[in-house]
This record gives C-alpha cells, structure tokens and sequence, in this order.
C-alpha cells in the first residue's frame, strides 16, 4: 500500500501547496486507486505521479467545503476522456449528490461509464473481502466526516518444512492450506491447516480524517492504527483561532494520534500563512507530544509496510 499526498494546503492553493487531495494505492487488482478528496487542482497534480486517472476506482469525500471537492468535476471528466469505462463508486456526505449532479448536468459532462454517488452515515460504508472502510462524523463547521480503512487479517505462512515431512510437496494442496482448508491426502489421512499454519497476519489500518476540531470521533478512528493523517492547520499558539474555525492546532492532533495508541502521524492541511520552512517548527511543535510525526508535502508519497508471509 502507498499514500501519496496531492495536495497539503488549507482553504486555498498556494505556491508550495495545493489543496486537499490523497491518493491510496493498493498492490493487490481489482482495487486499484482510491481518492479522498479533490480540491481544485487535484488532477492536475496527479499528472505529476506515476498513477493513472483511469485507475481511480472509489472516492471517499470529507466534507463539502470547496477546498476540498471543487476539484472533482473535472477530474471525472478527464477520467472519462482517457479511457476510464470502469465504474466508479463516490462516497461522502449528504448533499454531494445534489452538487454533482447539478455540476454534470449543467455544463453537459457526459462520463461514458457508471457514477455511483452513495450519501452516507457513520458506520462501515464499504466492505469486500480484503477491506473495511468505517466513517465516524467529525466536529467542523458543516457535516464532516473521517475515515478508517482496515485491511483485514491474512493467513499465515505455511509451515514448508513440516509438510515437506509429511510428504506433501508444493501444489494446490498448499493454497487449500493456507486458505484455512483441512485436506485428505492419499493414505486417507487429515491435514488440519490450523497445524501446520503460522498465524494470521494483522492488516494494515490508514486513518484519513477530514477538517476537525479535536473530537471523540477522531481518536476513534484512529484507534490503533499504522498510520494517521490529520490536518494541523494552525500551530499550537492559535488555538482559539482553530477552535472557532473548526480546525486543529499541531498539538491537537499529536494528543489524538498519542490517545489513539498510532503509530505514525502525518500532519496536513496547513494554513496558507506557513511556508516550507515553517513546516519544519509545526512539526516539532507535534512532536513533544508525539514523536513519529511528519509533515506531508505535495506529491510525497509514503508506503505503508506489511508483515511479509511465505509459502
């Protein structure tokens, strides 16, 4: 799995930062590309990326503030103009549909493949067999919500040598195995895979959150998770200003990340009055209360490891 950030400012696009934008990318097809939001710009910074448009399979919107989804017209019409046939399914808070409809409608946007808009509420609001994806309501100045995508437990690597023992030797006997299924072999004899299986590999939890104030909903989300975005739109000594705009401060969300049990913090969405070298004392700022924090910059991709398992 890859995070890659398109965009890090806040309210509007600056020299050194777009607006929001965040692309997941998984290893495994058919899930291909996810986007959380998309401010204005976001397709234009994707053309700076190694990721094509047309891959792009859901998108999960926060909140319907501007910087955040003025972006998404035409990032849908650029995918249908290249080829995207494939449908796409968007996720985000009522009132979106309404929007984008009307947006299409109007200047008579044709995508050529399915759009499927689902409004959604807190719970899980998407599951397959690799994946969860949970939404929780934040506390903003408009229906906000955040996200937390859970991959979900793997099998663990066989146990080669002890079956080499047995006489069993690589085959489709072995995917059975590790699928978690019990096999009879030629003497009539049981493999219970729960034996000769280590076991299952935790997945891997990203946390994406909207613009929030710090909220019960946000620490929940970020429960225990590999990594945690979370904006920081002003530093610590603002924190009136971020309270009565509905925004964190650096150490509001280093205290989310630190109740949450996290284990890494990326900081976002920052204030258009901080440029590059401010970043860097905003990020100290978060620090002291949580030191595996960074700062996310404009097309900075991170990868977020896995447990390798064998066979």
């Amino acid at each position: 799995m890859e995070l890659c950030f398109l965009g890090t400012g806040a309210g509007r696009p600056a020299k050194n930062r777009n607006v929001t934008s965040i692309i997941l990318q998984f290893a495994q097809s058919p899930h291909g590309l996810w986007l959380f939001d998309c401010g204005e710009g976001s397709q234009h910074q994707l053309m700076h990326t190694p990721y094509k448009i047309n891959r792009i399979s859901h998108i999960f919107i926060t909140h319907l503030h501007g910087d955040h989804i003025f972006g998404l017209p035409g990032l849908l019409s650029s995918r249908a103009f290249q080829g995207g046939t494939q449908p796409v399914v968007l996720f985000g808070p009522k009132g979106l549909k309404q929007w984008l409809d009307t947006t299409l409608s109007i200047s008579q946007t044709h995508l050529g493949h399915e759009l499927e808009i689902r409004e959604i509420e807190e719970g899980v609001i998407f599951e397959d067999e690799r994946y969860r994806v949970e939404a929780r309501i934040l506390e903003h100045r408009i229906a906000c919500f955040g996200y937390r995508v859970v991959e979900k437990a793997q099998p663990g690597r066989l146990k080669v040598e002890l079956l080499k023992e047995m006489g069993l030797t690589a085959g489709p006997l072995y995917g059975r195995l590790k699928r978690g299924e019990d096999v009879v072999i030629g003497d009539g004899a049981v493999i219970y895979a729960k034996y000769v299986t280590e076991p299952p590999v935790p997945g891997r939890i990203i946390t994406i959150l909207g613009d929030t104030k710090p909220c019960a909903g946000a620490v929940e989300l970020a429960r225990n998770a590999d990594l945690v975005v979370h904006e920081a739109t002003f530093e610590a000594a603002l924190k009136e200003k971020a309270k009565e705009f509905g925004h964190s401060t650096t150490k509001h969300a280093a205290l989310t990340a630190k109740e949450a049990g996290a284990k890494q913090l990326f900081l976002t969405h920052f204030s258009s009055r901080y440029n590059d070298e401010d970043t860097e004392k905003l990020v100290e700022e978060a620090r002291e209360i949580f030191p595996n924090t960074e700062a996310a910059r404009d097309l900075h991709a991170v990868k977020i490891k896995a447990v390798k398992t064998q066979i």
